[in-house]
Formats: structure tokens, C-alpha cells, sequence
């Protein structure tokens, strides 16, 4: 298993807003949320320490982690804020002028928050070891760190996928007037971390905080291994947004991939079915066309003999014959008995050709060849299909699946 610690002030929606820690919004419309776990979700902000669903319920005053934090922000920066207001006003730049909502809103002054988890949602420790783990973390992490970093409030879901913590925490320092304000490399550089590369410039890969995000990573660790947890140390990088939702898409996509091809498998015939299906359809088709051809043929033929006759009795009964009018009837007359004899003879022959086509050797000598004609454009058409709808499957899940890379982000 891993360990996994990710950073990240902000997504494509701008800052991560805390509504979504301590559950400050409508669950119905949130599907990786199971609502009836809502309950066991365990809760913790640096004015009331632990909070769960009851206990706010049963608190007339409580407060959400997003009033915690503006609190907090107010109390500690509202001077700072005030003062550089003031700044601004005296140089005529009020246009630069902030609020404490501001800071919060800002992806270099709010809130950083990290996620732990142990695990994915195929295997992960209880949520009893990894509450005990990220305690002994912030702990550590407060007595090391805490002149300059701060944190202000974590949850620790047990309604999604896998147990984790989402935890926040903001960075600050004097400025050069002497106020406290958010500002994270000079406070990292307040608490004595180096550069990675001390020789070199410092950017965008070479800042303090790449080394703080190690020394968290180390101390991290340590805690582990203190509980008997044997987890791969190698890290990796990748992830700006949450990870229980990267686990989740994951898992959504694996589900759909097996829903669709259930669906599949009912709706467009298993390839193992196919030759049932050409055999039952190649019989129907077969005796549909005899009965089809027979009936053309007798009518078209039917039609153009009765045809020839007439012409010969209208000719017999023309005015221009030189035959007296007796025996003029009497020759359409037995034209008339021709009719009637080739109406039935055709009538015998088509029942003699249906008779021979449906013979079982001339039957299924015909059948095979349609069979054959059928079998090679059926097969072809479905097993394009499915290696098509397979591929579009598998590239869905990579491409929905694939965690996108983020510079702040690590995965221990």
C-alpha cells in the first residue's frame, strides 16, 4: 500500500472551499457521497477541537469550518489588512485594497489543505489507524512547525470510497512592517528550511517548500512504521484534486465499463451466439424467398401468357378476318379453354417448384450459401463493433481515470 499526502489550495472551480470537509452542502447531489456514513464522520477546527454530526446538531451555536477559518483570518491578518488598506490610501492605489475574504479567495493566501490516506478503495487500513497516524502527524507537525504554520481545521471522511482526512492549514510571517500576514515561502525560510539546491536561484522547482513537503513526507514515515505499516516509500507526484475523487472516478469507471458491457453482451449478441442466430435466420430467410419467388413467378408468368392468348382471341374476333362470325366464337371460345388450361398448369408448376425447392438436400445446399454470405458480413460488422466499443471503454477510463499532474501535490 501507499501513503498518500496531497497539496492543493485550488482546483478548476478556484480555492478548495471547506464546505466540502465538514459537509456544508446538499449530499443528494453528490454522488461518491454515501449520506446514511455522514454520521460517523469525525470533525476538528483549532477554537472547538472535535465536532461530529451529533454534537453540531445538538450545538445552537455551531459554526462551519468556513466561518472557522474567516475567524481565524479576521484575528490573526485583520491588522495587517487594516494597515495596508491604509497604505493604499495614502498612495492613492485603493483599487488595491483587500478584505479578509479576499485572502481566503486568494490561491497564494488561503488555506493550504492536504489529504491523507492509507490505501485505495481496493485495500486501505481502518479509519481508526489512520485517525491515530495523522494525530500523531499534526501533533509533530504543530510542535515543529506551529510558530508559522497553523492548522485550522481537518475531517476525517468515512461516507466515500476510502478513510482520509482532508486537513488545513495556512502559512504566515512578519512582513517588513511588522505584521502578521499569509505568506508561505518567507515563513518556511523563518523556520529554517533550506532551498533543495542552496547554489542555485531560487523558482518555480527550486523553493522551500519542495523541501517542507519532504520533511513531512520522512516524518510521515516514521509515524508509520511506528504502527507496523509496511508501505511502498518510493513517491510520486500527481494529483491537484482529491484523491478519494480520483479513487472514485476510478471506481465509477470500472463499474460503467462492466455495466456497459453487460448492456452490450444483452442488446448486440454474444460473437459465441452468432452461429445460432445465422442458422435460425438463414431458414426463415430461405423459406420466405421461396415463397416469394414462387409467387412472382407465377403471377409475372401467369400475366404474360394470358397476355399472348388474349392478343390471339382479339385478332380471331376482328372485324378483318374473313371466317364467318361462327366460327369466329367458336375459335375464341377455345381460346378461352387455353386460358383456363394454362392457369392451371402453371398453378401445377408452381407447386412443383416449390415442392423441389424445399427438398432438404436442395434446401440446405441453398441455405448453406446464404449462410455463408451471412456469416462473414454478420461477424465482421459485430466483432468491429465490439473491439470498437471496447476501445472507446478503455480510453473513457484512462483519459477520466488519469491523475493530472500538480507541482504542490505528492503521493507518498
Amino acid at each position: 500500500m501507499k501513503a498518500t499526502r496531497h497539496n492543493g489550495r485550488s482546483g478548476k472551480n478556484g480555492t478548495y472551499n471547506p464546505r466540502h470537509n465538514d459537509r456544508r452542502f446538499d449530499l443528494e447531489n453528490s454522488e461518491h457521497i454515501d449520506a446514511g456514513r455522514v454520521r460517523k464522520n469525525i470533525y476538528w477546527d483549532c477554537y472547538r477541537g472535535y465536532t461530529t454530526m451529533q454534537s453540531r446538531e445538538e450545538d445552537s451555536q455551531d459554526i462551519s469550518f468556513e466561518k472557522i477559518e474567516c475567524t481565524f483570518y479576521q484575528e490573526h491578518y485583520g491588522m495587517h489588512i487594516e494597515a495596508q488598506n491604509e497604505r493604499n490610501a495614502r498612495t492613492r492605489h485603493t483599487e488595491r485594497n483587500r478584505s479578509v475574504e479576499d485572502l481566503l479567495k486568494n490561491n497564494k493566501t488561503c488555506p493550504e489543505e492536504t489529504i491523507f490516506q492509507i490505501g485505495t478503495v481496493e485495500e486501505s487500513v481502518s479509519y481508526e489507524i489512520l485517525l491515530a497516524v495523522v494525530q500523531d502527524f499534526t501533533k509533530q507537525f504543530t510542535n515543529r512547525f506551529g510558530s508559522h504554520v497553523h492548522i485550522l481545521d481537518w475531517a476525517l471522511h468515512l461516507d466515500e470510497g476510502t478513510p482520509h482526512i482532508h486537513e488545513r492549514h495556512v502559512f504566515d510571517c512578519e512582513n517588513k512592517y511588522g505584521e502578521i500576514c499569509p505568506q508561505q515561502e518567507k515563513a518556511l525560510e523563518e523556520l529554517g528550511i533550506p532551498l533543495p539546491k542552496p547554489d542555485k536561484p531560487k523558482g518555480r522547482n527550486n523553493n522551500r517548500k519542495q523541501t517542507f513537503d519532504a520533511i513531512c513526507r520522512i516524518m510521515l514515515f516514521d509515524i508509520t512504521r511506528k504502527y507496523g505499516l509496511h508501505l511502498e516509500e518510493e513517491p510520486s507526484y500527481g494529483g491537484r484534486d482529491y484523491l478519494e475523487k480520483q479513487d472514485y472516478i476510478l471506481f465509477k469507471q470500472k463499474e460503467q465499463m462492466k455495466n456497459q458491457t453487460e448492456i452490450l453482451d444483452r442488446l448486440t449478441l454474444k460473437i459465441e451466439d452468432v452461429e445460432a442466430l445465422i442458422d435460425e435466420v438463414s431458414d426463415i430467410a430461405y423459406d420466405k424467398a421461396v415463397e416469394v419467388v414462387t409467387d412472382e413467378v407465377r403471377v409475372e408468368t401467369h400475366k404474360e401468357d394470358i397476355r399472348l392468348v388474349e392478343q390471339s382471341k382479339a385478332w380471331v374476333l376482328s372485324p378483318e378476318r374473313k371466317a364467318s362470325q361462327k366460327e369466329r366464337t367458336y375459335a375464341a371460345s377455345r381460346l378461352d379453354g387455353v386460358i383456363t388450361k394454362i392457369t392451371k398448369a402453371m398453378q401445377t408448376a408452381v407447386k412443383t417448384i416449390q415442392t423441389t425447392l424445399i427438398k432438404p438436400e436442395v434446401k440446405k445446399a441453398n441455405t448453406e450459401q446464404i449462410k455463408k454470405k451471412a456469416r462473414s458480413s454478420i461477424l465482421d460488422r459485430l466483432t468491429k463493433a465490439k473491439i470498437t466499443a471496447e476501445q472507446e471503454n478503455r480510453e473513457r477510463w484512462e483519459h477520466e481515470g488519469r491523475i493530472k499532474l500538480g507541482r504542490n501535490d505528492m503521493e507518498l
